[in-house]
C-alpha cells in the first residue's frame, strides 16, 4: 500500500508540473483530480491505520485496515469535491456543510449496520 501511495503521489507531481491546464483539457483535469484522490486515500489510510494500531490493545491489528480505508475514502472525497467546487467557483459554506453532513451520515450508516458473521 505504501509503494502504491508513493506512486500516486509521483503521478500527481508529474501531472502538476508537466501538464499545461490550458492544453490538457478534460483529460488533464481528470488525471490531476484522480491521481490526487488516490494519493490522498493511500496517505490517509496508512496514517489512520498506524494511529489505530498505536493506540489499540487488539492483537489482530489488520482489523483496523478496513475502517481506516473507509474513513480515508470519505475524507478524500471531501477534499477533492471541495477543490472541484472551489475551482468551479461554486464553493459556498452551505454546500460544504451539506457535503460534510452527507459524508458523516454515510459513516454513521457503516458504523451502525449489522454485519452477518458466518
Amino acid at each position: 500500500m505504501t509503494s502504491v501511495t508513493l506512486f500516486c503521489w509521483l503521478a500527481w507531481l508529474v501531472v502538476l508540473f508537466y501538464m499545461n491546464p490550458d492544453e490538457g483539457g478534460v483529460v488533464g483535469f481528470t488525471m490531476f483530480y484522480l491521481s490526487l484522490f488516490l494519493a490522498l486515500i493511500g496517505t490517509f489510510s496508512l496514517l489512520g491505520f498506524f494511529i489505530r494500531v498505536w493506540f489499540s490493545k487488539e492483537t489482530f491489528i489488520f482489523r483496523h485496515l478496513g475502517v481506516a480505508t473507509r474513513q480515508s475514502l470519505w475524507f478524500s472525497i471531501l477534499l477533492i469535491v471541495t477543490l472541484m467546487f472551489q475551482g468551479g467557483g461554486m464553493l459556498k459554506w452551505w454546500s460544504a456543510l451539506l457535503l460534510v453532513l452527507f459524508l458523516v451520515l454515510m459513516e454513521f450508516f457503516f458504523i451502525t449496520r449489522k454485519v452477518a458473521r458466518y
